[in-house]
């Protein structure tokens, strides 16, 4: 890169290269092929999550509904914002 100090202009700016990430075209099919597992792997995990979602949000408001019929009194814990 060069610069003209009276201007503070650049005159001539040149990109380095950037290295090749395949050697050759069978890396890079082998590359993509294993990129396609993994991405599937991580959809799977995510569809499992989700169905089990709903059982755990039903757990948890269950846990808590018992909680309140144990002791109708009590105040509900103060949030952040209820500071304010």
């Amino acid at each position: 890169m060069r610069i003209d100090p009276a201007t503070a202009s650049v005159l001539n700016y040149k990109e380095k290269e950037k290295a090749k990430v395949f050697e050759d075209f069978s890396a890079a099919v082998k590359s993509y092929q294993g990129e396609a597992a993994r991405r599937e792997e991580a959809f799977q995990k995510s569809l499992a999550e989700h169905k089990v979602h709903k059982e755990v949000l039903e757990k948890k408001f269950d846990d808590l509904f018992k909680k309140v019929k144990e002791d109708p009194d009590a105040t509900p814990r103060k949030r952040d914002i209820d500071f304010d």
